[in-house]
């Protein structure tokens, strides 16, 4: 009988280990949410989440060693590394709203302000403008900051900060808070690990990053200036859309909360650093927040998606959560960040255009839209000598070598410009005439190659000139010029994300825009 009891012993033993050895081997980054916080006090949450975590660990210390967060400042909840078989046993829990596993989101001016009717004209502002935000803390969620853009300088007659903040500057690479936070930056800090638990510890050299709240990207950079940033005068793009740069808010005050790291040049958003970033953001007593990134349908139950808990505690609180709405457009259902307890934000244009001339053989002249600093000059050369079937896509490239030559290409279903730029780039071509839709033509910043945006009817002109000529015809673009109050706006951009809700098409959620600037941005201020 004795031997019964070893042998069974040593078989509950050797299960037991190897349950634990599988979810060593096999666990990823789940977040356990719990809802309300009923303690109102941080160590008792947090050992609360220790005590539900130990039921799935064989030691309490095995469960320490698992847990990434413990969200205990504004709502409960933790993250940790589990197995699915741990997930699956705490999802069962009655103390637990909802378990998932923690993905990873992506990242999705000068004139904006005056066009929507926010004007620097102290003689036509209403009372309420006189303000500008004053006191108002936007927390910014994204890639960080560069702290010495003028944008985020402290301006004579800033009052003190609010006596109601309780947020910090933490220190970090690059991030000196003596020197980089004011009354204007106010807070600033940084969310790794769900990042690291990922991808592995960040790498500096290969992958150039800061371990801190500095912008590395420059896409959070970009988002806090335009949401509350100070005012620069005399800002242009190489003297293109000069002008008074200045955020909708320039006397608000600026939190960064930084939750999304470049991976080559792609910012990438865990789910658990984002939840991290809205329990202290939450805490800290911003009065507004600014998130610009999501993930593709098929969209995430409401309460198992890191932006929507976030955002749900931050109603309760009366803090006003603007999510952007995606750039998968222009196809229907696939808008993103949908609950109904946020904003979310479409892209739209604004009254200002980059006319940008052709000149063909010196006497044939045509507009396209771009934004080009310095005169190009070379020969117009059709796609179809470069590229199989003229489709400007790596994969058509047949090797020929563009140099010198400015390509002219066509949209096709599937082929987006950004796609015909890495193409010619790579043919070592000297720019880009791409003709698309009417509905499409954008100026736009392009770090690849110099870019011409016509739409398809120009573009058919330009080819049949082409055609037409006995040799390959040269081809001058002009510096682009600035327009204003010429073109009809606000129009939804065509890559913004379009509705209804894939998760809850019965709620009518409307999204109105405000002003787009520039793809590569992806997102500008706007309210739903």
């Amino acid at each position: 009988m004795a031997t019964c009891h070893l042998q069974s012993f040593w078989v509950l033993f050797l299960a037991v280990s190897l349950y634990f050895a599988h979810t060593t081997s096999t666990s990823h980054v789940y977040i356990v949410y719990l809802g309300i916080n009923q303690f109102h006090d941080p160590i008792l949450t947090s050992k609360l989440h220790i005590q539900v975590l130990s039921d799935v660990f064989a030691s309490e210390e095995d469960a320490k060693r698992s847990i990434l967060y413990s969200y205990s400042n504004s709502f409960s909840g933790f993250s940790a590394k589990l197995s699915s078989s741990q997930a699956t046993i705490l999802a069962r829990m009655d103390k637990v709203v909802s378990v998932f596993r923690s993905k990873t989101l992506k990242l999705h001016t000068t004139r904006s302000w005056d066009f929507l009717g926010l004007t620097l004209d102290e003689t036509l502002v209403t009372p309420m403008e006189f303000t500008n935000g004053q006191d108002v803390v936007v927390g910014i969620f994204d890639t960080g900051v560069w702290p010495e853009s003028e944008s985020f300088q402290e301006k004579p007659g800033m009052r003190p900060i609010p006596s109601s903040w309780k947020g910090v500057c933490v220190e970090g690479e690059k991030f000196e808070p003596a020197k980089a936070c004011n009354r204007k930056l106010i807070g600033a800090r940084y969310y790794l690990k769900g990042f690291e638990q990922e991808y592995g510890p960040l790498n500096m050299s290969g992958n150039p990053e800061y371990r801190s709240a500095r912008d590395f990207l420059g896409h959070g950079t970009h988002t806090a200036s335009t949401a509350a940033g100070s005012m620069v005068k005399n800002a242009s793009f190489f003297g293109i859309g000069q002008g008074t740069a200045r955020g909708g808010a320039p006397w608000a005050r600026v939190a960064v909360y930084k939750i999304c790291w470049g991976i080559n040049g792609i910012g990438s958003c865990t789910e658990a650093d984002i939840l991290a970033a809205f329990d202290d953001a939450l805490h800290d007593g911003v009065h507004v927040i600014s998130a610009s990134f999501g993930a593709t349908p098929p969209l995430s139950p409401f309460f198992s998606s890191s932006a929507d808990i976030g955002s749900f505690h931050a109603m309760q609180l009366g803090i006003t959560v603007v999510f952007s709405a995606g750039n998968d457009g222009p196809e229907p259902s696939l808008v993103q960040n949908v609950a109904p307890w946020s904003l979310c934000v479409a892209a739209s244009t604004i009254d200002r255009s980059f006319p940008t001339e052709i000149v063909l053989d010196s006497n044939f002249t045509i507009m396209g839209q771009s934004i080009i600093s310095k005169e190009i000059k070379g020969r117009l050369a059709n796609a179809i000598t470069y590229f199989v079937d003229g489709v400007c896509s790596l994969g058509n490239w047949n090797r020929k070598l563009a140099t010198g030559r400015v390509v002219l290409c066509f949209y096709t279903p599937g082929l987006v410009y950004e796609i015909a730029q890495v193409a010619v780039k790579t043919a070592k071509g000297l720019g880009l005439i791409f003709a698309e839709p009417f509905t499409k033509p954008i100026a736009d910043v392009d770090d690849d190659i110099p870019t011409l945006h016509v739409d398809i009817n120009q573009g058919t002109i330009i080819g049949n000139y082409l055609a037409e000529s006995l040799k390959l015809p040269v081809v001058q673009i002009s510096p682009s010029k600035t327009i204003i109050g010429k073109s009809p706006a606000p129009t939804v951009v065509y890559f913004s994300s379009r509705g209804p809700s894939s998760i809850s098409p019965d709620i009518l959620k409307v999204c109105t825009t405000f002003a787009f600037e520039s793809k590569r941005n992806k997102r500008f201020q706007c309210c739903c």
